[in-house]
């Protein structure tokens, strides 16, 4: 997979059961002070824990190849590797190529001929996250030296709510503040979301969600009018993100309800600068960052991977069949998807700000 930006080239490669997975940066500024604990603390909110999540139990410890000398970035693409140990492909050989509905699995043999690496859904698998999330952290950490943070939460799973930012006044001081383990601005709606994952692992079934993305200090005069905007850099690197099936910025599909007095931002002047009463827009008019906070939502869908028995089709006879999927797959994709989401945010700002 490649993201080819304004200044930025990204490259994740690899397959869920392969050797190693990987990413490749190219563009990122040269000098920069790597904080190796920085970014573990940022993978390690992405590793599966808990009742809810894959028993599968990867080390995710990564070897940095290139583009690192003596700590500081040192101009060449930024490689890093990270190998694949708990595996365990038997699993997928049970499904006797049997398309599992929701994946991959018919659209890929396909488009390869029947040649693609279906264990674990190969390079479609949220495995791949982890070096998307590896990148994200690079990313944060030149953002932050720069003023600028980013923070996610998890605002829905399996239609329990947690709190929006509030989108003209988030600050970084509640970004910083999410905890890494379970991110809510509400924690008691902690609860009542692990009930609803209960129920559905209970049941053989799995749950979507929402994450929701901030980044104060953007300046304004970001993107490009038309096919170069913010949304359309952002939606890009969001939608490599597995699952996710929609991306919204500001008051996003709410906008279609409104009328334009309720829909537009009024500016004012505050000690000398511009801001806006509300941000609807979510920091972006015209394509271009507008110097409020940007909100982007990203809806994640339910793992397809569920144990309850789905019809579905034989892919070497073409013929209908019946599939009930086995294997260690996570209830529920959040709140592991809110890191990948703002990893993703990370490196189209910082894209853009390059």
């Amino acid at each position: 997979m490649n993201y080819n930006g304004k200044r930025i080239n990204l490259s994740i490669f690899g397959e869920s059961h392969g050797a190693v997975i990987g990413c490749s940066a190219e563009g990122l500024p040269a000098g920069f002070l790597l904080d190796t604990e920085k970014i573990r603390d940022m993978l390690d909110r992405r590793r599966a824990s808990g009742r809810f999540s894959t028993k599968r139990r990867e080390k995710d410890e990564f070897e940095i190849v290139s583009g690192v000398y003596n700590g500081r970035t040192d101009g060449a693409p930024l490689c890093a590797l990270f190998k694949n140990s708990d595996t365990v492909p038997e699993d997928y050989l049970k499904l006797g190529g049997k398309a599992r509905p929701s994946h991959a699995d018919y659209a890929a043999f396909v488009k390869y001929g029947g040649y693609n690496d279906f264990r674990g859904g190969g390079q479609f698998s949220a495995r791949l996250t982890l070096p998307m999330v590896f990148a994200g952290a690079v990313a944060k950490q030149m953002l932050d030296a720069k003023g600028v943070d980013v923070g996610a939460h998890v605002l829905e799973i399996g239609g329990v709510c947690d709190k929006r930012f509030d989108a003209a006044r988030v600050d970084a001081g509640t970004l910083r503040s999410l905890d890494s383990r379970f991110p809510l601005l509400d924690g008691s709606a902690e609860a009542a979301m692990t009930k609803r994952l209960e129920e559905a692992a209970a049941e053989g079934d799995s749950l979507g969600g929402m994450v929701e993305c901030a980044a104060t200090g953007v300046p304004a005069g970001l993107g490009e009018c038309g096919f170069g905007s913010v949304e359309g850099v952002l939606s890009q690197l969001l939608f490599a993100i597995p699952a996710v099936k929609s991306a919204e910025f500001g008051a996003g599909s709410e906008f279609a309800s409104l009328t334009g007095s309720k829909a537009n931002d009024e500016w004012r002047m505050v000690n000398g600068a511009p801001f806006t009463l509300t941000n609807n827009a979510g920091g972006i008019n015209g394509g271009i960052t507008n110097g409020m906070p940007l909100i982007v939502r990203a809806a994640i869908r339910p793992i397809p991977s569920i144990a309850k028995p789905q019809r579905t089709i034989d892919l070497h006879t073409m013929t209908e069949t019946e599939l009930s999927v086995e294997g260690r797959h996570d209830v529920c994709a959040l709140p592991r998807a809110v890191v990948a989401v703002e990893a993703m945010v990370c490196v189209g700002i910082l894209d853009l700000m390059l």
